[in-house]
């Protein structure tokens, strides 16, 4: 299967099913290192892995996904930075278990879209604090 028709594919599927088929192992490195490339907001795929990962009910997920965010913000916050700024999927914030964590997410990427680094920062560190105190 060429990269084209992997695109195709991925743009086909529900959000998140990907990472369904992934090891526990694979989905805590996509949290650490995360990728840039593509067209939509690479921390979508954060957050897609990080649901995963609550699903099977893995303790150390909260703080590998706030440490990936971190990077992505930092990266983010350089003035020539060429990290999409396009959600491909604005629903995804309802598959978080807890409504209030979907919400904050929710308005932590409508920020990234518009380039409010500042706020985005704010609602960071609330999105770390309800993801690494359960």
């Amino acid at each position: 299967m060429n990269g084209s028709s992997t695109a195709e594919a991925s743009a086909t599927q529900e959000p998140g099913t990907e990472h369904a088929a992934l090891s526990s192992r694979e989905l805590i490195r996509m949290l650490r290192v995360p990728r840039f490339g593509g067209e939509g907001l690479p921390e979508s795929g954060l957050w897609h892995a990080w649901v995963e990962l609550q699903r099977r009910g893995e303790p150390d997920s909260g703080p590998a996904f706030v440490s990936g965010l971190r990077h992505l913000h930092r990266q983010r916050s350089f003035a020539h930075s060429e990290i999409a700024a396009v959600d491909p999927f604005p629903n995804e914030h309802r598959l978080a278990a807890d409504p209030y964590v979907g919400e904050l997410w929710k308005s932590y990427k409508r920020c990234l879209c518009t380039n409010r680094n500042g706020p985005a920062g704010q609602l960071l560190r609330e999105l770390e604090k309800h993801v690494t105190a359960g």
